[in-house]
């Protein structure tokens, strides 16, 4: 058994306003993206400016942001919802949606289109590269306030979490942070390294995404208010997940099928 580093969720005080690493990650995240979109958008043939870099990064984030806060209370806490609905400001106790946050960037990239005439597959295959680490942070974060940690264990590297009782277990916010982050980054940069049909970068992210989600789901102590969705087994992460196998797939094979099409 490992002994789990016991850190400070918060860290650091300004003017009496608590500073949380969670809050931290999300801004290490998107500096990260911010640097990287730059990155892809000086290559040769590139049609993409350092302006059109900077607000997708600001719109995107604040989508993420957004629609990550509704998307948990929506899919996780509506019971704390309806009991208050004022709990949907109270981001400092933590709780935020991957789902919700896909959905509020998307409609971030949305605006960005319209406003430097690009086309809403060319925006999401840019930035599905350059996302992949930002989730990554996202989990660290996770691990290092305590939260969403794993189901009880006897493997050598179980912890045991603050939160979680007295027994070890997983450290799933580590495997999704290797997962979806670290993994997810390096396959979809070396996959759009290389001309590719387009929203075939889009398809692929949103494939392995939802492949590496279900995955750790069973690694991960479900939602105690939520527990199991149904047969025992499945939990919410995976339910909203499944699509995105089945319609990142759908994707890959438009995109490929559209690109014989057009060279035919």
């Amino acid at each position: 058994m490992l002994t789990y580093p016991e850190i400070d969720p918060v860290a650091f005080q300004v003017f009496g306003l608590k500073v949380h690493w969670y809050g931290l990650m999300y801004l290490v995240a998107f500096t990260v993206a911010y640097w990287l979109g730059r990155r892809r958008a000086s290559l040769p043939g590139s049609t993409w400016t350092a302006e059109a870099v900077s607000d997708l990064i600001f719109y995107a984030a604040l989508g993420i942001v957004i629609g990550g806060r509704l998307g948990y209370m929506l899919f996780y806490g509506m019971a704390l919802l309806l009991d208050n609905p004022l709990n949907l400001f109270k981001v400092w106790q933590g709780g935020m949606s991957f789902h919700g946050g896909l959905l509020g960037s998307a409609c971030g990239m949305f605006w960005v289109a319209r406003q430097h005439n690009k086309t809403m597959s060319e925006i999401m295959d840019f930035a599905a590269p350059i996302a992949a680490l930002g989730l990554g942070f996202g989990r660290i974060g996770n691990f290092i306030g305590g939260e969403l940690y794993g189901r009880v264990t006897t493997v050598p590297w179980g912890m045991v979490f603050p939160r979680g009782g007295l027994e070890p277990r997983h450290p799933s916010q580590l495997y999704e942070a290797f997962l979806e982050g670290l993994v997810l980054f390096v396959v979809l940069w070396w996959f759009s390294a290389k001309p590719r049909p387009r929203l075939s970068v889009t398809g692929l992210f949103i494939l392995l995404y939802g492949v590496f989600r279900i995955t750790v789901e069973f690694f991960r102590e479900p939602d105690a208010h939520l527990s199991f969705i149904f047969a025992d087994w499945v939990t919410m992460g995976q339910l909203l997940s499944l699509p995105m196998v089945l319609g990142g797939a759908l994707m890959m094979g438009y995109a490929y099928q559209r690109d014989r099409r057009m060279k035919g």
